[in-house]
């Protein structure tokens, strides 16, 4: 990947994480060269979950309300039950997600992390996928959704799952180096 060390990556998240969805795209991207940052609303650490069980706690690098879009080139989403759920209903991730999708910035969201984006009111038209639980949520939203390994639009990358993750940190990472699309 030509001048993915040039590129600064924000994953945002909340406690309740699902571990690979969130590791595995951040080890992707580093690999790459990017810079990642975690961004949260949790002032220190976030935790995963992984099979019915808290797992790890990762560093946070940056607060959600003291985070700036134009700091970043792209945004990550990972999925969990627990973090977007929780992060849809905080009004600062909402805003940060949604000038990711406002500037056309590439954004990936995969399993139920596109239940943020649906916050932002930004989805209408898009080509998505996701876990099949919120499909209908993301129909609501005016989301055209196919049960597909991952989704690409305009920018927007979306998978089903964690046996998604290999297909979803190649387009991830194609999208990131492609750099900015149509704005929403």
């Amino acid at each position: 990947m030509n001048n993915m060390s040039e590129k600064k990556v924000a994953i945002l998240t909340e406690n309740g994480f699902e571990e690979q969805e969130l590791t595995s795209p951040k080890q992707a991207l580093e690999a790459a060269g990017a810079t990642v940052h975690i961004v949260s609303p949790q002032p220190e650490k976030v935790r995963g979950w992984k099979g019915g069980n808290w797992t790890i706690e990762l560093p946070v690098d940056v607060q959600v309300d003291q985070a700036r879009p134009d700091d970043y080139d792209a945004l990550v989403v990972p999925g969990g039950v627990i973090n977007p759920d929780k992060m849809r209903l905080n009004e600062h991730c909402v805003a940060f997600a949604k000038a990711f999708l406002e500037t056309g910035k590439p954004v990936a969201a995969i399993c139920h992390g596109p239940q943020l984006l649906i916050e932002t009111g930004l989805l209408q038209g898009r080509t998505m996928t996701s876990f099949y639980s919120i499909k209908t949520d993301l129909i609501n939203a005016g989301v055209q959704w196919i049960d597909k390994e991952v989704v690409t639009d305009q920018g927007l990358v979306t998978s089903r799952s964690p046996r998604d993750l290999e297909a979803f940190n190649k387009k991830m990472l194609e999208e990131i180096q492609e750099g900015v699309h149509s704005a929403a």
